[in-house]
């Protein structure tokens, strides 16, 4: 089993109802045996202003599937939600990213893992911090390092 980490977010439609819904649907996935989601936040959009904010959260589970099998899960969900995405960084009505698969450093033309924009974005970071405080990334850095790049958020927690 390895254990995984999912940021949930969206801004179309009504997002604090989407990503609860999202959460309940991972949680209750085949493929997944979830163990915790951090709180809801609201943030500001991080690509273009002209669209609503997001709610955001990170979902911890465990799982058997392959990284690729597990984005391939998330991508189905997000079908599932009739996702809609307009524009690169724009409104989507539901976004599931896979952030961390165990330990894993991976890379190809469809997934990347560790997450990118998992060390700078504040709406990835503080829920996750919310769930793993000590968690140690497998670049080696401290998850709590990372809470210095984006101090001067503007989150709302909102559960």
């Amino acid at each position: 089993m390895a254990r995984i980490y999912i940021a949930v977010g969206g801004n179309l439609g009504d997002p604090l109802q989407t990503v609860r819904d999202a959460i309940y649907t991972l949680q209750n996935h085949s493929a997944l045996t979830a163990v915790a989601a951090s709180s809801c936040y609201r943030s500001k959009p991080m690509g273009p202003q002209d669209q609503p904010d997001y709610v955001n959260a990170v979902v911890a589970a465990d799982t058997q599937l392959a990284p690729l099998e597990v984005l391939d899960a998330l991508q189905a969900v997000e079908q599932e939600f009739g996702r809609q995405r307009q524009r690169r960084w724009g409104e989507r009505t539901l976004d599931l990213d896979l952030l961390l698969y165990a330990n894993l450093i991976y890379q190809d033309d469809r997934l990347t893992l560790p997450h990118p924009g998992l060390e700078v974005r504040d709406f990835v970071v503080l829920p996750l911090y919310e769930l793993v405080p000590n968690l140690t990334l497998p670049n080696g850095k401290r998850l709590q390092d990372c809470l210095a790049s984006v101090a001067d958020h503007d989150l709302q927690k909102i559960n």
